[in-house]
């Protein structure tokens, strides 16, 4: 199908002044949020005559969301769930069910990365709070920092993928064709296999290197009492993802019994949290809700360009023109978000690049459910890699390190998660057979 000249021609100007201005924003090391935002301000002034004005009137349209009420009420259930009894209760839990075994404290690392993701919702979240304790656990077993550091990265790369997640409450608001509560869903299996190879890894290399187990196995009856110490704290994403999919509640309305939830479990069965540390959760909460929002506006706004400039339709009908299978389409989105990954977090990534992909994936027969996966766990992966990886970055101040001994430490990791994004790609199951069987 050829492209109208007219599109081509109103597609080039902006564009060519909006992404070189980006890169280099990101380049000089400006936050992401800024430098989308500031891109967008260039691009006006050099090649259109909008006024500037539009861009904080899309800021605060893209801000201007009933749904996106969860986003900060999950931060704030995460942070007041993230106490110490609460991540003390799930790491017990995790290294009773897999210290016992080779590599038992890295194995511990990864399974209480998946327990606390049913938490958190994010990778970040994940990596600073158990991640961090984990951390000090595996270096006083006899672990080299540094690989602690790179497993924890790895191992946390599960946070938005199991629910609730923050990134599929965002990609639902792109995408029309899927629902907070069947992402929820499809997340379950990936996040699960996810977990499973990174375990694989961490075995191979304990094998290799000769890391011990980190105690004998409890017996049954301790196992069961740590277990049913951590229930109240797991049982957080049976009451999100149930109530969500009995139609009890709305997401938005989940994330507020979520924060409600956790300050029963912390004040009254836990007895960590109390009324003086609350004006500090809520600091920590509204800090990082800013941040988060901050990415979403100027998100908006850059995507807004993109929609003006008729970009979307150029690259949809460029796309479909190809005829390409949807297999070969997957693994070419692959591609594209891996690279897109090296220079972008995950929600913008999102909210540029879904309203562009997910039409043709539909048009295509893919099911939107697995698309949905493929992206959110792609993009999640660009947390990992240099130049922008958050989760390095993070793990590197917390281990004292730098980025590159981290880095080194990587590479059987990066294998593990490529698997899995392979395997996620070409197995479809994964992401539809639980949304499909529970109604969604």
């Amino acid at each position: 199908m050829p492209v109208p000249k007219s599109t081509r021609s109103r597609v080039a100007p902006l564009a060519e002044i909006l992404f070189p201005a980006l890169f280099i924003l990101l380049a000089l090391g400006l936050p992401v949020a800024f430098a989308m935002a500031i891109a967008v301000f260039v691009a006006l002034s050099f090649g259109s005559n909008y006024p500037h004005l539009v861009v904080v009137k899309e800021m605060f349209s893209g801000l201007d969301s009933f749904p996106l009420l969860a986003v900060p009420f999950f931060i704030l259930a995460a942070e007041i769930m993230t106490g110490g009894a609460v991540t003390l209760a799930i790491l017990r839990l995790a290294q009773s069910l897999v210290g016992h075994m080779r590599g038992g404290l890295g194995h511990a690392n990864v399974v209480s990365s998946a327990m606390f993701a049913g938490i958190s919702g994010s990778a970040l979240a994940d990596a600073a709070g158990p991640g961090t304790m984990m951390i000090r656990m595996m270096e006083k077993g006899g672990y080299d920092r540094a690989y602690a550091g790179a497993l924890t990265i790895a191992s946390s790369v599960v946070g938005p993928i199991i629910p609730p997640s923050i990134t599929m409450i965002i990609y639902a608001m792109q995408d029309q064709s899927v629902s907070v509560g069947s992402l929820f869903m499809a997340g379950v299996l990936p996040g699960l296999l996810i977990t499973a190879l990174v375990l694989i890894a961490n075995a191979r290399v304990s094998h290799v290197r000769g890391y011990s187990t980190g105690a004998p196995m409890p017996p049954f009856n301790e196992i069961a009492r740590i277990a049913f110490y951590a229930l109240p704290a797991l049982l957080l994403i049976l009451l999100i993802v149930g109530g969500i999919r009995f139609g009890i509640f709305t997401p938005t309305e989940a994330s507020v019994i979520a924060v409600f939830y956790a300050l029963f479990v912390g004040m009254f069965i836990y007895r960590s949290l109390r009324i003086r540390d609350l004006p500090d959760i809520i600091l920590r909460a509204a800090l990082t809700s800013g941040a988060v929002l901050l990415i979403l506006g100027a998100a908006r706004a850059f995507a807004w360009i993109l929609v003006i400039e008729s970009l979307p339709q150029y690259l949809a009908q460029t796309i479909i023109a190809w005829d390409l299978a949807p297999i070969v389409f997957l693994l070419c989105v692959n591609v594209l978000l891996l690279a897109f990954g090296l220079f972008m977090d995950p929600l913008p990534g999102v909210i540029i690049l879904v309203p562009i992909l997910a039409p043709i994936s539909l048009a295509l027969g893919i099911d939107p459910n697995h698309f949905a996966i493929v992206v959110i766990f792609n993009l999640t992966l660009g947390l990992t890699t240099p130049p922008v990886g958050s989760l390095i970055f993070v793990v590197s101040s917390t281990v004292q390190l730098k980025p590159s001994v981290l880095i080194r430490e990587m590479p059987p990791f990066f294998l593990a998660l490529a698997a899995a994004l392979l395997l996620i790609t070409f197995i479809p199951f994964l992401s539809t057979w639980l949304p499909n069987v529970s109604g969604f």
